[in-house]
């Protein structure tokens, strides 16, 4: 059986005009009443369109239909043209002829989809194929677009470790093995340490309408030598030139060597800077301060000292700050405990004990082992502070923050404090330019030293009110990112005491009760405690 598609045919005769309605055959397509008015519409005949719809229901063998009594001329073969949403194809719809009107051919088709506004990728073989076995009301692509080519990111692959997020091994008593810590990266002279794959850049396409496609951008990335490592002549490989150390700082890596120190950090040696990890076999007393670009590793106890690392700072017994000492480290902190100090981390901080301490991190809080417990102090983390236990039975006031990167609030709380002397110098500076303008004015002859300083005040004026404009649209700026982030969340596997200050973005939660296993995250205005 042969499989025709339903048609509809204009007939025109000395009495009128016409519809002839023939069924499908086999696995031929059906057309839909919407076609059918649409094409009559377009050549302005009228009809009775319920007619001619209960007609075409009906349709199971060829039907004619009177339209209307009008004489017209025969209709030659008509062609409808669309052009898809993304313009990446044109499809036509060919419609029969009346007995004896003019067929289409090749250029006429050609003709019709450049109106449409066809001008790139006419598929031929298909205007052939057409011309070839005359189908109607079925769709035949008769233009496709040229996708575009995506290209590919470029590729930088470290041979080093650079995920400096990775805690400590915790043994089976939940005490932290100091010995695997696994994230200091040792290399060897001559050793690769990256290898780039540059960017290959795509290709653009072209739509049917002859409109450009772009490919997607690529991104594009360079090796870039730090401290002690050199770039191979294509700029695609990168060595280490020494025997040392590897960390990936930003976008460039630096191979640094380690300074050892036999015993404390006292008056035998003196404070210490050094280019590279630095490692103390002994304590660190107070006053005395150890700044490295790479890791610092104490083994014994930090007094009320400063510490300040460019990578991580691992404390294998803690700090006692005595309300002066200072952990400071670009990466994480790793301590045994830390009582009294000022901790400060780009990255995580672990500890079996926090006490009456100003703690921060970018990242997690941990606070675990056999103690667990957080006792005074301020603790904030941008994602997460975890800990067995926080206060305590006396209700001491403790501070417990997440959701919002602490450099933000650093940030805001700098600014905030700068506001009220910008304000009074921005005063002061108003009332003395006022004073010397209204005796200039007034006639009085200054001296040449009194209107360069008129002017140097104006212009210092005008600095300063730019200046503190740019303060208060940045401190809306932290303000707005700090009411929108709901991030962050607090999980205690033991207990939470009353005189905890809960604080997740903007929203704060007091404790009244002592509370256990529960987890505390922020739920649109309110701190929702629910189970650990």
């Amino acid at each position: 059986m042969a499989n025709d598609n339903a048609i509809f045919q204009l007939i025109t005769n000395n009495d009128g005009t016409y519809l002839q309605l023939i069924p499908a055959k086999g696995l031929g397509k059906t057309f839909l009443f919407n076609e059918l008015d649409e094409y009559l519409t377009k050549r302005r005949i009228d009809y009775d369109k319920v007619v001619v719809n209960d007609a075409l229901l009906r349709l199971t063998e060829t039907k004619i239909v009177k339209l209307n009594n009008a004489v017209r001329m025969p209709e030659g073969e008509g062609i409808k043209v669309t052009i898809s949403d993304d313009r990446m194809e044109a499809v036509a719809r060919f419609y029969p002829p009346s007995p004896n009107g003019s067929v289409m051919n090749f250029t006429e088709i050609i003709n019709d989809l450049v109106k449409a506004g066809v001008k790139y990728g006419v598929v031929e073989e298909n205007v052939k194929s057409f011309l070839n076995e005359r189908i109607y009301l079925e769709d035949i692509v008769l233009a496709r677009g040229t996708e575009p080519v995506q290209g590919k990111n470029a590729v930088i692959t470290y041979y080093f470790n650079t995920d400096l997020t990775r805690k400590p091994k915790e043994n089976e008593d939940g005490t932290v093995d100091f010995h695997q810590l696994d994230t200091i990266s040792r290399v060897s002279k001559g050793a690769l340490l990256a290898n780039l794959v540059p960017a290959i850049q795509g290709r653009p396409g072209i739509s049917v309408v002859g409109a450009a496609i772009q490919p997607d951008r690529v991104e594009h990335k360079i090796l870039r030598t730090g401290t002690k490592t050199k770039l191979s002549e294509d700029g695609c490989s990168l060595y280490s030139l020494a025997d040392g150390h590897a960390l990936l700082s930003g976008d460039k890596v630096n191979v640094s060597d380690s300074f050892e120190i036999k015993g404390d950090v006292d008056a035998s040696t003196g404070d210490i800077e050094y280019d590279g990890n630095v490692s103390i076999k002994g304590s660190v007393r107070t006053g005395y301060k150890v700044i490295a670009n790479g890791d610092i590793i104490v083994d014994g106890v930090v007094e009320g000292a400063l510490l300040q690392a460019g990578g991580q700072i691992i404390l294998k017994r803690g700090i006692q700050g005595m309300n002066k000492g200072a952990l400071i480290a670009a990466s994480n902190i790793v301590s045994k405990f830390i009582e009294n100090a000022e901790v400060r981390a780009g990255g995580y901080i672990t500890s079996e004990a926090l006490l009456h301490s100003r703690v921060s991190a970018r990242g997690d809080v941990i606070v675990g082992g056999k103690k667990g417990f957080i006792t005074g102090g301020e603790i904030r983390s941008g994602t997460m502070i975890h800990a067995k236990t926080a206060g305590s039975t006396m209700g001491t006031n403790t501070l417990l923050e997440v959701g919002v990167d602490p450099t933000i609030i650093e940030e805001y709380r700098r600014i905030e404090k700068e506001l009220p002397n910008m304000n009074k110098e921005l005063e002061q500076l108003t009332q003395n330019l006022l004073l010397y303008l209204k005796k200039f004015k007034g006639g009085e002859n200054l001296p040449l030293d009194k209107k360069l300083l008129i002017k140097s005040m104006s212009v210092n004026k005008d600095a300063l009110e730019k200046k503190k404009a740019e303060s208060i649209a940045r401190m809306e700026e932290l303000q707005s990112f700090m009411d929108d982030n709901e991030s962050g969340c607090i999980k205690i596997s033991d207990t939470i005491y009353p005189g905890c200050k809960v604080a997740i973005s903007n929203v704060v939660y007091y404790v009244r009760n002592e509370t256990v296993h529960c987890s505390l995250v922020r739920d649109r205005a309110d701190i929702k405690v629910g189970p650990y």
